[in-house]
């Protein structure tokens, strides 16, 4: 009785927001086509020219290459979330600090590029919809979208909306050709402008959100100096451009079409390593249908396994990980999941002196379960600070009137004969079956409720480690053999 009412207070609460959740990738889904959406129809069919002008209308009038940062980086949106996160996260690295800790990172060299325009990584990360939309465009229709971004030229040049300043160079080659260059070729100035406005026509950019604005002048934010960056790294501003005859991007001398990886707009990535000492696979995937991100990872050796899974949609706000781990003496785990700002946290553990569980939620609902060989109990709060326990076969509640019992059994559960949590809402000790403390043996992942947040590698077996820190971080977590 104890652990079915534990686990329908451990279940009831994570599918709620599983089932939530679930609901929202659907909805996503189904709402993107039914509305037809960029980069949310059926996959593999072509853009028209006029969804392809609209589809590139924020970055059209970028210097040339940061069109091609962009539009490289956006093949990989994963990356970008990542590289956006990080970049908050190390807000005080400037200069060739930062160029350092970018160029230790796994990311693709067109977003490490853009973390020296960190306005322009944030769009891309803010508007992943019509980052992943855009990217899928430039990877199957390159040549059609580079013509869309001389076209939307043109009609800001004829509007007058375009023109050389101190910020920038634009040169009209050829009635097809327009070329955007620094005026400073040491700083770059990012040019702010609504797309709805600027081009003479009221380009509307699906997935793509805007601060409204009533005029159509060109702005300029703050400039980045890009010297010492082109001299320090290999993904600088200096080796990027857009070659408007062969309408493609270029890295370094040489046609660059982004992530090789896209696959009618889904890709992913996997790796494995295998060694005399164990093993270790990690996987990686993204869903432009429905804005999912997943990845997770497992290692294992002579002492244990362990496992983590990430799973997030931006478009939802929907979140989940898990980590579980067994060895020898027994297995633990926890989950986390979230939406609209509610969360649940769920432990467990079982050794073979029993099982114990909780749950805790940010609206204040929690329960603890345990069950031994001698003894077993259980109890909970909801969020309106009802208290429920039960303990060897009887049941208590407290809902606001002190504790009563509904067993011939009077004793409340605040007494010593259970060890779980008393009616003032401690938990006393677990001793009875175990304890939450981990069993003794290697830790793949270094343990941490809080996903990828470790890179320690496992003990004695095949080095893992974790992408970044909490919430989405790197692009997927790297065994000590593999490839990505």
């Amino acid at each position: 009785m104890i652990r079915t009412i534990a686990r329908q207070l451990l279940s009831t609460t994570l599918s709620f927001l599983l089932v939530c959740t679930a609901t929202s990738f659907e909805a996503g889904a189904q709402q993107a086509a039914s509305t037809g959406e960029i980069g949310y129809s059926v996959q593999g069919e072509p853009l028209s020219a006029a969804e392809l002008q609209q589809l590139v209308a924020p970055i059209a009038l970028y210097p040339d290459a940061l069109v091609a940062q962009a539009l490289a980086a956006a093949t990989f949106p994963d990356q970008v979330a990542s590289a956006a996160s990080w970049l908050q996260q190390n807000s005080k690295l400037t200069g060739k600090t930062l160029v350092q800790a970018v160029d230790a990172e796994s990311w693709d060299p067109s977003v490490k590029a853009l973390t020296q325009f960190p306005s322009v990584l944030g769009n891309l990360a803010a508007n992943l919809s019509w980052t992943s939309a855009l990217g899928e465009a430039y990877h199957t229709q390159t040549a059609d979208i580079m013509t869309a971004i001389q076209v939307l030229r043109a009609k800001a040049l004829a509007a007058g909306n375009l023109k050389s300043g101190s910020q920038l160079t634009v040169v009209q080659q050829s009635p097809q050709t327009i070329v955007i260059q620094p005026a400073n070729p040491q700083v770059v100035y990012v040019p702010v402008y609504n797309p709805t406005v600027v081009y003479g026509y009221p380009y509307v950019v699906p997935g793509y959100t805007v601060a409204p604005a009533t005029t159509a002048v060109v702005a300029f934010g703050v400039g980045v100096a890009v010297g010492a960056m082109m001299a320090s790294s290999s993904w600088g501003y200096s080796y990027w451009n857009c070659n408007w005859h062969s309408t493609t991007v270029v890295y370094r001398g040489g046609a660059y079409y982004g992530n090789s990886a896209w696959h009618g707009g889904y890709y992913g990535s996997s790796g494995s390593y295998y060694g005399a000492k164990g093993a270790a696979h990690y996987s990686s995937g993204y869903n432009p249908s429905t804005g999912t991100y997943a990845r997770g990872a497992t290692v294992s050796n002579g002492y244990g396994s362990q496992s983590v899974g990430q799973a997030y949609n931006p478009r939802t706000g929907a979140y989940g990980q898990t980590q579980q781990g067994s060895n020898a003496n027994g297995s633990w785990g926890s989950s986390t999941v979230s939406k609209n700002g509610n969360t649940a946290y769920s432990q467990h553990q079982t050794t073979s002196q029993g099982t114990t569980g909780s749950v805790q939620t940010s609206k204040g609902g929690s329960a603890y379960g345990a069950s031994g060989k001698y003894n077993s109990a259980a109890v909970g709060q909801t969020a309106s600070g009802n208290k429920y326990a039960t303990a060897n076969g009887n049941t208590y509640s407290n809902t606001g009137n002190g504790w009563s019992g509904n067993s011939n059994n009077t004793q409340k559960s605040g007494s010593s004969s259970y060890s779980g949590q008393s009616a003032s809402g401690s938990k006393s000790a677990s001793s009875g079956w175990g304890g939450q403390e981990k069993s003794s043996g290697s830790s793949a992942f270094g343990g941490g409720s809080s996903g990828w947040d470790s890179r320690s590698s496992s003990a004695r077996g095949s080095a893992s480690t974790g992408g970044g820190g909490g919430g989405w971080g790197g692009g997927g977590g790297r065994s000590g053999g593999g490839r990505r």
